[in-house]
C-alpha cells in the first residue's frame, strides 16, 4: 500500500494559507486538543485494534481527546451496475468536500464477484496513491438475504478482495437467490455475518464490519432481524439517515418537474416482504433521517434500551449526482456489465443528467473520533460508537462528555460507558464549534437548539420485534440561537437512579413538530418535510451510564 500522509489540516508543515476555511477550522479544533502533527501520527494499516481503540468504560469518567475524521461509508463507482463515475472523480470530489476517509461499496453482482472486485482493487490502490491524505476503503454493498442492503467494510490487506468475492458468491441474497422473506433466508444472513466474524478471528483479515443501509426504505428489515445481525458482533449499526438526499432538492425537483420527491428516495409503501408491524409513516424520512432513528422512543431507542450499543451513520450513497452533466459510458459491442465486471468510463455532456445524490461529503457527513490516523483506527472508532452525524455542515464540530457533576475529569464520550454510584449527580458537557463558513449549498448554517434525549436501560427484550422504548424521551432542549463561535454547555442531569443512556440531537430550528410518539416524549422534533424540501439536523451516538 502507498504510504499514507496526514490530512493537510492536521499537518503542521502545511501552512494555513494553503488551507480552505474548513481546513483552518478543523486545524483550530485539533490544535486545542493538542493533537496537531506528532500528536496525531499515522498508524500502520496492520496496527492492532487494541492499539487503535481506547477504553469505552470509565469509573468516574476520563476518555482521551479525540480528532473527528469526516467520512462516507457508502459510495458507488462504475463498478456498480447502476452508477457511473470513475474512482478519480469520486476521490477528488470527496477531497473537495472535506472527507478524510471514504469507502467504495459496489453492488453485488455476478460480474462484480467474478471480475469486477479484483479489477476494482487495482483502481482503489491507484486512487490511494493519488490521494495519500485520504483513507480509501474497498468494500461491498451486500444484498442481505431476506432483507435490505448493508455496507460491508474490510480493512485493506492481502486478502480483502478474496474475502469480498467469496462472501458475495456464498452469502449475497441476490446471487444466491435468497431475497424472499423466509426464516431460512434470514438464517443465511446470520451465517454470513458469522462467517465474516470467523475470518477476523482467524487473522485472514485485520478487521471487518457491517452497517445496515436505509433500513426502513422498504420496511423489510424487521426489528428481530436487526437484533439478530447485531448479536453476531459484526453488524455494528445502521444508517441513521439514508443517502440520495439530493432527490428532493427544490431547485432540482423544479428542473425535473417532479411532484412528490422525498429525501433518501423514501417514497414507498408496504409491499411484499415488508414487516407488518411498521406503520405507513415509517416509509418516510423525518428531517432527512430514517424513521427508526428520528422517532424518539422508537426502534433505535428500543435497541439502545437493552443496554447495548448500536451505532448510526449517514452517507451519500452516491450513484449519480444532481446537476451533473456526465453520462454513462458505452459498452463495446457484445459486452455488458456481467461480461466485463464494470462499466466504461463516463463521458461529459452539456446537459444535466438524471440523478438523486450529492457528492460524498457535500451534504451528509459521518464523524468518527480517533487518536491516530489509519484504516483500523477508523474501523475501531466506528465499532466503539465514537460517531456523530450531520447534514448540511450544520456545525464545524461537537464534543459530548458525561461526567459526575462538578468533577474535573474530562468525562466519558460517545459510545462509552460511565460507571457511577446510585444517587450520584451527573452533568452533560457539550462543546459546540459553530459553522464558520457557508456550506456547500451556499448558506451559513446556525445551530438553534441542542436536545438531550435520555432512556432507561431495561435489558434484553422478551419480544425481539419490539420497536418502542416507552421510558425514552427528550429531557432538555437548550436554546443556543444567540451563541456563536466555540462555546460550552454544562447541562445538569440530576441523580443517577437507574442505568440509562443519553444521546444528543440538534437542528437549525426552522421546522419542528410533535414527535411521532407524542408531545410528552418529543415536543419539538423532526417532522415529515413537505415534498421536495428538507432541513439539516445532527445526531450523536449514545453514552451509557451503568449505575451500581
Amino acid at each position: 500500500m502507498a504510504p499514507m500522509q496526514l490530512p493537510e489540516w492536521a499537518d503542521p508543515e502545511v501552512g494555513e494559507t494553503a488551507l480552505d476555511p474548513q481546513g483552518v477550522s478543523r486545524r483550530n479544533l485539533i490544535r486545542g486538543a493538542g493533537l496537531l502533527g506528532a500528536g496525531f501520527a499515522v498508524s500502520a494499516a496492520g496496527a492492532t485494534e487494541a492499539a487503535a481503540a481506547t477504553s469505552t468504560t470509565s469509573s468516574g469518567g476520563s476518555d482521551p481527546e479525540l480528532v473527528y475524521l469526516v467520512g462516507d461509508h457508502h459510495v458507488h463507482s462504475r463498478y456498480s451496475h447502476d452508477a457511473k463515475y470513475d474512482f478519480s472523480q469520486l476521490a477528488q470530489r470527496g477531497a473537495q468536500f472535506g472527507l478524510d476517509w471514504m469507502a467504495f461499496t459496489e453492488h453485488s453482482n455476478f460480474g462484480h464477484a467474478d471480475k469486477g472486485a479484483a479489477a476494482e482493487n487495482a483502481e482503489v490502490v491507484k486512487a490511494r496513491a493519488e490521494n495519500p491524505r485520504m483513507l480509501i476503503f474497498q468494500g461491498l454493498e451486500w444484498y442481505i438475504p431476506a432483507a435490505e442492503h448493508g455496507t460491508l467494510l474490510v480493512a485493506p490487506g492481502p486478502n480483502n478482495v478474496s474475502l469480498l468475492q467469496q462472501f458475495e458468491r456464498e452469502y449475497d441474497g441476490k446471487l444466491t437467490n435468497r431475497s424472499a422473506d423466509t426464516p431460512e433466508n434470514e438464517q443465511h444472513a446470520i451465517k454470513g455475518l458469522q462467517w465474516l466474524a470467523a475470518q477476523k478471528r482467524s487473522g485472514f483479515v485485520d478487521d471487518v464490519l457491517v452497517l445496515a443501509n436505509h433500513p426502513l426504505r422498504l420496511g423489510i428489515d424487521a426489528p428481530h432481524e436487526l437484533r439478530g445481525w447485531r448479536d453476531t458482533g459484526v453488524c455494528i449499526g445502521m444508517e441513521g439517515a439514508p443517502g440520495s438526499q439530493g432527490d428532493a432538492s427544490p431547485d432540482w425537483v423544479a428542473y425535473r418537474g417532479v411532484k412528490n420527491a422525498q429525501r433518501g428516495e423514501y417514497v414507498n409503501n408496504p409491499g411484499t416482504g415488508s414487516w407488518a408491524g411498521y406503520p405507513a409513516d415509517a416509509y418516510r424520512t423525518y428531517g432527512g433521517f430514517d424513521w427508526a432513528t428520528a422517532t424518539v422512543g422508537g426502534l433505535w431507542d428500543s435497541m439502545l434500551a437493552e443496554g447495548r450499543l448500536f451505532s448510526i451513520t449517514t452517507n451519500s450513497d452516491n450513484h449519480r449526482t444532481i446537476w451533473d452533466t456526465w453520462t454513462d459510458g458505452v459498452f463495446p459491442p457484445g459486452q455488458n456489465f456481467d461480461s466485463l465486471g464494470w462499466k466504461p468510463s463516463p463521458t461529459n455532456t452539456d446537459t444535466p443528467q438524471a440523478g438523486s445524490d450529492f457528492w460524498p461529503g457535500q451534504f451528509s457527513r459521518t464523524h468518527v473520533g480517533v487518536t491516530k490516523y489509519g484504516y483500523l483506527d477508523v474501523m475501531a472508532a466506528l465499532r466503539a460508537g465514537r460517531v456523530w452525524v450531520d447534514h448540511g455542515q450544520l456545525v464545524d464540530g461537537i464534543d459530548v462528555r458525561l461526567a459526575p457533576a462538578g468533577s474535573r475529569q474530562r468525562g466519558v464520550t460517545l459510545g462509552g460507558r460511565l460507571r457511577v454510584r446510585r444517587h450520584e449527580r451527573l452533568e452533560l458537557r457539550v462543546k459546540v464549534s459553530s459553522a464558520t463558513r457557508p456550506n456547500f449549498h451556499g448558506f451559513l448554517p446556525r445551530l438553534a437548539h441542542v436536545d438531550v434525549i435520555r432512556g432507561t436501560v431495561t435489558g434484553a427484550v422478551a419480544n425481539r420485534d419490539s420497536w418502542k422504548a416507552p421510558d425514552t424521551r427528550v429531557v432538555e432542549q437548550v436554546d443556543v440561537q444567540r451563541k456563536s463561535g466555540t462555546y460550552e454547555l454544562t447541562i445538569p442531569l440530576g441523580r443517577a437512579e437507574r442505568s440509562h443512556y443519553v444521546r444528543v440531537r440538534g437542528s437549525d430550528g426552522r421546522r419542528h413538530g410533535v414527535g411521532y410518539l407524542g408531545r410528552h416524549i418529543d415536543p419539538a422534533g423532526p417532522i415529515q418535510h413537505v415534498p421536495n424540501d428538507g432541513d439539516p439536523w445532527l445526531y450523536t451516538n449514545p453514552i451509557f451510564v451503568d449505575v451500581h
